[in-house]
């Protein structure tokens, strides 16, 4: 699994992440530290990589664009060290892991996982 890690979780957690045999990069690493979000799932987007992020505004971008890429994995657990990262996120991949790839938005609490697919269906109102 290809991952990009977004400002605010520790970098430390894709040296972790790329032992286990995954593809993790932070936006530090990609120079895309100072970046608007559009920019960082543009980029994710590109590289074929999922969000991993703390941030909401990543799941209402991508319910606003209609897109079915990138997957974004909202983390809703705060100040996790980049071993319980790691770990967090290694059950996220192995429980959701086909649905990340073909394009979901997740988010991670502490006590459940809740997955959309992508894209996330615009409501419409009736007259």
């Amino acid at each position: 699994m290809k991952l990009l890690l977004d400002q605010g979780l520790p970098s430390a957690a894709c040296a972790i992440l790329n032992g286990n045999g995954h593809d993790c990069a932070h936006v530090n690493q990609a120079g895309l530290q100072h970046s608007e979000d559009a920019a960082i799932l543009a980029f994710a987007r590109a590289e074929g990589r999922a969000v991993v992020t703390l941030d909401a505004d990543f799941h209402a971008l991508l319910a606003l664009s209609g897109e079915a890429q990138p997957s974004v994995v909202r983390i809703r657990v705060e100040g996790l060290k980049a071993p319980a990262l790691a770990a967090t996120l290694e059950v996220v991949l192995t429980q959701c892991g086909k649905e990340i790839e073909a394009g979901a938005a997740v988010s991670v609490l502490s006590h459940e996982i809740r997955i959309h697919k992508l894209p996330i269906g615009k409501v419409t109102q009736t007259p």
